[in-house]
């Protein structure tokens, strides 16, 4: 039997509990979820990626399921390399769903066996964004709300 393997990736610049959320939710669904940092040419990272990846890891040290890495190239591609025929997809609201729905169409094209599983974030970490959460460390605030870790 095939495992069911789902691909969660994003720049996750930072990771945030909705992030969290969205992957501890899923976890029943999935023989494993591979938590994919796509690293984007036309992106500026704020968070190093090692940082974020060890950050993820302890987050979920506990769930033999999970695995964090990081990628280059298409996230079709990647998600092909590692047998995964599921991408997995945290929505917050109809913007997201806007951005998201074209980039699903054309991975189905470009792969028809990858299927996109949207997942609504809940409804209490469905304001929180990596944006949002960058803008405010950037002035000096608090975001361990934000966050399932410590930035320290």
């Amino acid at each position: 039997m095939k495992q069911r393997i789902a691909l969660f990736a994003g720049s996750f610049d930072p990771f945030t509990k909705g992030h969290e959320d969205v992957v501890r939710r899923a976890l029943p669904l999935f023989d494993k979820i591979i938590i994919g940092i796509g690293e984007n040419s036309q992106k500026k990272r704020f968070f190093a990626l090692d940082f974020m990846i060890d950050k993820i890891k302890t987050c979920f040290a506990t769930e033999s399921k999970v695995e964090v890495c990081s990628y280059k190239g298409l996230t079709v591609k990647y998600a092909l390399s590692r047998n995964a025929h599921f991408l997995l997809r945290g929505l917050r609201n109809g913007d997201d769903l806007n951005y998201e729905f074209p980039i699903s169409q054309a991975n189905r094209e470009l792969n028809p066996q990858l299927e996109t599983i949207f997942m609504l974030t809940s409804a209490h970490y469905a304001y929180i964004s990596s944006t949002i959460v960058r803008e405010l460390h950037k002035h000096g605030e608090d975001v361990s709300r934000f966050l399932p870790y410590t930035l320290a």
